[in-house]
Order: structure tokens, then C-alpha cells, then sequence
């Protein structure tokens, strides 16, 4: 196997089964405090629209930065059923490389049940019990992506680490899941530490740091972060859009503005382009641009990977953002 990777993702993947009830069948309540989508017990509720996807942090990710022209491999450990053969086989058509994934014949692969309705997902998650294989044979690459496991993350990110040691030019780009987030934070201490970008979510960034009440202290918050160690911090914020930080510049990107058709991958989304844009050795701006517009693509179709956009289309989608006022600047 010839080694010309840019970059290695490593972490999970799953197959998604996105469900779209009638309306009518359903109902929701919302308001500030509770969101709440009932269905009567014991009826056979008609389903609208049904749709299969691969998912996952890792294999979004992979498959995102490849279709952004970034030369991906991956790093999986998934179960010898029909899911995990399913897995592999979409990674390929997609052209990640498939070497450095494990299929354990004693073991179920990931599987979740999403519910699609008015825009927002409702996920049930299965997180098939396993033990994470990490691959001796894994060359030197330039970057590595590191994202969310299950409950038996730990062994792993240890092995992962000691790779990283080894292997000191390699850049590591990190986004923790919520095991990882709920786990002793001695364990993830190492790993921030060893960041060169650290991708989170406002809420995600506020429990890492500790921090509450973080509206208007963004420049905070991203210092707080980079106190960790990561020299590249990137805060995602729903509306209000992203920020990144590289320890001298602070930079905001607004959204694009579109219609939500589904909400599943839209961090994946942002995190690949965001990526590519800095292997690709582009400006923050840039990076935050590619990451707004891959989210923007992305929850206008069914699933984490369909709208994931191609490098041959971001110019399109950069002049879209241009016409529509979308600011990136320096705050």
C-alpha cells in the first residue's frame, strides 16, 4: 500500500435510518423549557419518507474532507455484520481508504433510528459494546482527526497518544464526543494538549472549561479553551455562527442563511470543511467560510454525508455567501 494520505480520521462510524412521520401522526409541543414529539401508545404510525445513510463522526469526517480533495484514510473498529460490511463498502465508493478499518465478527456494529420532523432530529442511538483496536501498521501522515467513541474510548486514546509521540510532525485535529466530554478530564488533558485545532460546540466549550453564561464572552471562551493547549480553537454556535482562534487573531464567521431540511452532520459538515481548508493551508477566514457552507449544504438533504459538498463546487458556494452578505471578519 502506497502511503500518500493527508490526513487520517479516526473514531466511529454507524449506519443511519432517517424516519419522516406524517405530520398529522404526530405531536409536539414546544416552548423554552421542554421540547417534547409523542406519538400514541400502541399505534402503527404511517411514515412518510424512509432514507438508509452511513453516519458517524469519523466517516462524516473522512468523507467530507475527501470530497474537499484531502487524501483520507480512516481508522474504524466495527462489528462482521451486514451494518459494518455496509460501512465499509460506502467508504469506498467514496474513495476513503478502508485498509486501517477492523471488522470484529463477535460484535455488532453502530446503529442509530432518527427521527426527522420540522427541520430537527430526534436520534435513538445504539453504541454496540466493543473493544477499539488501534492499527500498528498506521504510516506517518501529516494530520490526524481524532473524534467521539463509545464507552471503551479510553484504552484507545491511550494508544493514539503514544502513536502521536512517536510520530511528532503529525498535526492532530480533535472533537470530542460526549463520552469523552463526560469522562475524567485527566484523560482528555493529554490529548487537548497535543492539539494543533480543537473543533466544539458552545456548550461543549463551556463544559471543557468550565465556564457558564458564556453570550458575549466568546473571546473568552476561546482563550479558555486554548489554555488547554490546542494552538487552533474553533467554537461552533448554532444562529449566532462560528469562531476560531489561533492564539493571536480572533475571527467570526456569520451563517448562510437556508432552509433546514434536516439538521443530522451539520457540525461534521462544518469540522470537514473547516479541516480541509487548514491542511489545505488557507487563511482562518477560509476555514471558517468552508465549514459554514459544508453545514449549510449538508442540512439541506437527508443525512450527514449527501450534501457534503465537492471542492470543484465551493467556489459556487462562496460566491452564494458573498452575494448573501455572509461576514467573516475579525472581531
Amino acid at each position: 500500500m502506497q502511503n500518500n494520505f493527508d490526513l487520517v480520521s479516526i473514531g466511529d462510524a454507524s449506519v443511519d435510518v432517517f424516519i419522516t412521520p406524517s405530520e398529522s401522526e404526530a405531536l409536539c409541543e414546544l416552548n423554552s423549557k421542554k421540547c417534547l414529539i409523542c406519538f400514541s401508545y400502541g399505534d402503527k404510525i404511517p411514515v412518510r419518507d424512509l432514507e438508509f445513510s452511513a453516519g458517524g463522526n469519523a466517516s462524516n469526517n473522512a468523507v467530507g474532507c475527501t470530497r474537499l480533495g484531502i487524501n483520507t484514510a480512516i481508522v474504524l473498529t466495527v462489528g462482521g455484520d451486514d451494518i459494518g460490511s455496509q460501512i465499509v463498502n460506502t467508504l469506498k465508493k467514496e474513495a476513503v481508504e478502508t485498509t486501517f478499518i477492523v471488522q470484529q465478527p463477535e460484535t455488532r456494529s453502530n446503529y442509530s433510528n432518527v427521527i426527522s420532523y420540522m427541520g430537527e432530529r430526534t436520534i435513538f442511538v445504539y453504541h454496540a459494546p466493543r473493544t477499539y483496536q488501534f492499527p500498528h501498521n498506521l504510516p506517518k501522515v501529516p494530520w490526524v482527526y481524532l473524534t467521539s467513541m463509545g464507552e471503551s474510548f479510553q484504552p484507545f486514546y491511550n494508544e493514539v497518544i503514544e502513536w502521536l509521540k512517536a510520530n511528532p510532525e503529525t498535526k492532530l485535529g480533535f472533537n470530542p464526543g460526549s463520552y469523552q466530554l463526560r469522562a475524567d478530564p485527566e484523560i482528555l488533558d493529554p490529548v487537548f494538549a497535543r492539539s494543533h485545532v480543537v473543533f466544539l460546540n458552545r456548550q461543549e466549550a463551556e463544559k471543557m472549561t468550565g465556564m457558564k453564561e458564556t453570550d458575549k464572552k466568546e473571546k473568552e471562551l476561546l482563550k479558555a479553551v486554548s489554555a488547554k493547549g490546542p494552538k487552533i480553537s474553533v467554537v461552533t454556535d448554532g444562529g449566532n455562527g462560528s469562531f476560531i482562534y489561533d492564539g493571536n487573531r480572533f475571527v467570526h464567521a456569520g451563517v448562510l442563511p437556508v432552509d433546514a431540511f434536516e439538521r443530522t452532520g451539520a457540525g461534521d459538515a462544518f469540522g470537514s470543511g473547516c479541516l480541509s481548508a487548514l491542511i489545505k493551508g488557507k487563511s482562518l477566514e477560509e476555514a471558517l467560510l468552508w465549514g459554514t457552507l459544508n453545514s449549510a449544504s449538508v442540512i439541506g438533504y437527508t443525512g450527514p454525508q449527501k450534501g457534503l459538498l465537492r471542492e470543484e463546487e465551493m467556489p459556487t458556494w462562496v460566491e452564494r455567501a458573498k452575494s448573501s452578505g455572509v461576514e467573516v471578519k475579525e472581531i
